[in-house]
């Protein structure tokens, strides 16, 4: 016999497309640098606890968000960065679905607090399913933003099981955001564990992406490097990027690509 086919709640649609995009702490803080990087910040703070599912602290000194669009920053499809189809041939940003902040608040509880460079204060405000629980409410604040996720998939059991380890998920999150701040010289990057005076990363706005190489990953790396790059007008193509020469041998090989239609 047949099954029936039924129409799927909405709650379990939007956890459902929540975990495709949200897959571990990692995911949620790589997309909240996206959104840091697109606001034009020049610093990002990351704090976590217990490999990011107790506690993800990403701050930014960006441009911030309006206190009007606090209402449905965490709805699905809402965005300031697409309005319609053609802008896509243009893009020039990280993010432009309007996904990332939404699908985190169908499986976590977020807290922003921003504040825009015209504002006189900065608002706060709470989400839960996509929804904001109260209207913002002004605290003290410098102008950028901070998003606290707090209890990562504490509604979806089977995926807070599979990540019982979270020394594994703080190192997949040290190698995020390494990732991006090599990527993004002229932007400090730091991340360490809520308490520590510490961070096990750390770079500075004034470093170079040498320097950032060095900092991540050593010396030992950062003096063997060759710079390469190639550029072709008639396709539009400019690469270019740092590889280790042949006096640099080592078991373990990184590679690190981004590729950036935009630019």
């Amino acid at each position: 016999m047949a099954g029936v086919i039924r129409r799927l709640d909405e709650a379990v649609v939007n956890r459902i497309a929540a975990g495709e995009v949200i897959q571990r702490p990692a995911n949620a803080i790589k997309e909240m640098i996206e959104n840091c990087l697109d606001a034009k910040s020049t610093s990002i703070q990351v704090i976590v606890k217990e490999g990011g599912l107790k506690l993800i602290q990403v701050q930014d000194n960006g441009c911030g968000i309006r206190k009007e669009d606090l209402n449905i920053v965490c709805e699905r499809f809402t965005t300031s960065k697409l309005q319609k189809f053609e802008d896509l041939a243009s893009i020039s940003t990280y993010g432009f679905r309007g996904e990332a902040l939404a699908s985190i608040s169908h499986v976590a509880h977020v807290t922003v607090t921003t504040k825009t460079a015209d504002a006189k204060c900065a608002f706060r405000a709470t989400y839960s399913d996509g929804k904001i629980k109260a209207p913002p409410k002004p605290c003290a604040g410098n102008q950028g933003t901070q998003i606290t996720v707090e209890d990562l998939f504490y509604n979806v059991n089977t995926r807070r099981k599979a990540l019982k380890n979270p020394n594994e998920e703080y190192a997949k999150i040290l190698e995020v955001v390494s990732r991006y701040a090599i990527h993004n010289s002229g932007i400090s990057f730091s991340v360490k564990k809520q308490g520590d005076t510490v961070s096990d990363v750390r770079t500075l706005s004034s470093a170079s992406t040498v320097d950032n190489i060095r900092s991540i990953f050593g010396n030992a790396v950062s003096r063997e490097l060759i710079e390469v790059g190639c550029e072709d007008a008639n396709l539009a193509f400019k690469m270019k990027g740092y590889i280790t020469n042949a006096n640099y041998s080592v078991k373990k090989c990184i590679f690190l690509l981004f590729i950036n239609l935009w630019k």
